[in-house]
């Protein structure tokens, strides 16, 4: 455990961000003036460096091209009225990268690591954080394998770097989903539950093909009989049935999500029956029929809450409610995002001020 860090800075000669048009950002496209870089050698974590915002240099025979050996987390940083910059629950985001890195065989980063080269990193670009409706610094760390050795095993040398960006909303609309019955995003015994490259690169082609017949995203089914329902794109999913909020419960075929935590925590605190367990297709299907599905909507980092406008099965087409009508779901995103930025009490203490 690293119990002190000393980071070496470099800072750049110009910055870049009079190059951004904050009023109209692209999700993922632009990135801030700097990036947090540490090293894993000879079994601990050294080499401390913030610096330019740069490409890199990989040798053809880097194993986490060739194996897979990659993880990575997403969250966000909010600039509220005060001028002050906020986290959310970055604590949340260090011990859900150790778990992966688990599970992937990879070196556990202490958290202290994390949230030090988190801290510095964001004070030194705290001009990248936005302020304003649906608009946000993105950030992005990961740890990748860099052994240049093509035998297949754990890489003995890794990098962890944090790299930033500002975003606005990632869906600007309520989204068409499809239920998925042919293609697995995870497998009982997989990855599924760790947050690592390879389950999202194989998401991409069952997704391209319900995008081409007219559908944003899809919603997962299990492997072995596709009868219950997993995840929705890249986002945990939930169903309003009457008064009862119903989602899955996480498991190693499902992330176990932080805004999926707080949407559960703040319907109990509301009243709301919260139910984590098996959810079967039919019984969502069933219960679109009869109009007791009230809300469908999809947690995650990128958009927070997520409305399902529509779910397609066997071909078949089910409408829900009016987005505007919904109670809880339009209510989980105000909430959290009142939390954010600290409009809302922080009962939970989910939120860490950087600046």
């Amino acid at each position: 455990m690293v119990e002190t860090i000393d980071i070496k800075i470099e800072k750049v000669t110009h910055s870049r961000i009079d190059q951004v048009d904050f009023d109209n950002i692209v999700f993922g496209r632009n990135f801030s003036d700097h990036m947090f870089t540490a090293d894993y050698k000879n079994g601990e974590w050294a080499n401390f460096q913030i610096v330019p915002y740069q490409d890199l240099k990989l040798n053809p025979a880097n194993s986490a091209l060739h194996y897979g050996q990659s993880i990575f987390e997403g969250l966000k940083a909010y600039r509220n009225e005060k001028n002050e910059v906020l986290v959310f629950r970055p604590d949340q985001n260090a011990r859900r990268l150790r778990e992966s890195a688990m599970r992937m065989c990879m070196p556990e980063l202490p958290e202290e690591i994390f949230m030090t080269g988190l801290n510095k990193l964001l004070e030194l670009d705290s001009a990248w954080v936005p302020s304003g409706k649906d608009k946000s610094l993105y950030i992005r760390p990961f740890i990748f394998a860099m052994d240049d050795y093509l035998g297949i095993r754990p890489s003995d040398t890794y990098k962890f770097m944090i790299i930033t960006g500002p975003v606005g909303a990632y869906y600007s609309e309520p989204v068409k989903v499809k239920v998925e019955t042919r293609f697995s995003r995870a497998v009982e015994g997989g990855t599924g539950a760790a947050k690592t490259a390879g389950n999202y690169a194989a998401s991409l082609y069952p997704a391209k093909l319900a995008q081409q017949q007219g559908y944003h995203q899809l919603i997962w089914t299990d492997s072995k009989e596709h009868r219950y329902i997993e995840e929705s794109g890249t986002m945990n999913v939930m169903f309003l049935i009457g008064n009862k909020l119903i989602t899955a419960n996480t498991g190693d075929t499902i992330l176990h999500g932080i805004t999926r935590d707080c949407a559960l925590t703040l319907a109990r605190d509301w009243g709301y029956e919260v139910e984590e367990r098996r959810v079967s297709v039919n019984e969502i299907i069933e219960a679109a029929k009869n109009g007791e599905l009230k809300e469908a909507f999809g947690t995650g980092t990128a958009a927070t809450i997520t409305h399902i406008a529509v779910i397609s099965h066997e071909g078949i087409e089910y409408n829900l409610p009016e987005v505007g009508g919904r109670t809880l779901s339009n209510r989980l995103l105000q909430e959290l995002d009142a939390i954010k930025v600290g409009i809302t009490e922080d009962k939970h203490n989910w939120v860490y001020r950087i600046l």
